[in-house]
């Protein structure tokens, strides 16, 4: 059984979603984007000046761009990938935003 079998809905959602978060991954990577970060952009002024904007904006970026290359990979061989996959793409995004949060809770601290 492929992820095709279990798949409902158009294909072209999935490469759109892909999209979309390519072009967060992009701002975020480029270090523009520390307004699109939950959390950071509702925090007050003091809370900001903790964290280096830029640091973050990278490191989320970069765990962003794990979660689109699996979605890009489900979306464009759904036809050959087992269902396990969808299990398998599950953990690793946690574990992608697990590291995320340290590190943005670590590392980009000022």
């Amino acid at each position: 059984m492929t992820l095709k079998d279990i798949s409902s809905g158009p294909d072209w959602i999935i490469l759109g979603v892909g999209i979309i978060l390519a072009i967060f991954s992009i701002i975020l990577l480029t270090g523009h984007g520390a307004n699109l970060i939950a959390g950071y952009n509702t925090a007050s002024k003091e809370e900001k000046d903790k964290y280096d904007a830029k640091k973050l904006s990278r490191v989320i970026g970069s765990g962003m761009v794990v979660i689109t290359g699996l979605v890009f990979v489900m979306g464009i061989f759904e036809n050959v990938l087992p269902v396990s996959f969808a299990t398998v793409s599950l953990i690793i995004v946690i574990i992608d935003i697990v590291i995320m949060l340290v590190i943005a809770n670590t590392v980009c601290k000022k």
